[in-house]
């Protein structure tokens, strides 16, 4: 039996860092509002459709939305560019 991939994203961090709220976001996607939510939250996995529908909403690669693997934390993605700049 395979089992379910993990769907990790990063939704709620574009729609705070565009001052978008879930309302505008499905409005502009066409799903309801809970739906940014559980998506959000990891209950609910889009279609490929959706999740392409979400990264043109925010006019990023859908990878930057959507992974297998856990982002880092913004403080460490911060903390890297950081010392990168050092």
């Amino acid at each position: 039996m395979h089992k379910m991939a993990n769907l990790y994203n990063r939704i709620a961090l574009f729609r705070a860092e565009r001052g978008t709220s879930r309302r505008a976001l499905a409005e502009a996607v066409g799903v309801n509002n809970q739906t940014i939510g559980y998506l959000e939250r990891g209950d609910y996995k889009p279609s490929l459709e959706l999740a392409m529908k979400i990264a043109a909403y925010f006019d990023v690669p859908v990878e930057l939305l959507f992974s297998f693997t856990p982002f880092e934390s913004v403080a460490d993605t911060l903390r890297r560019a950081a010392a990168v700049g050092e």
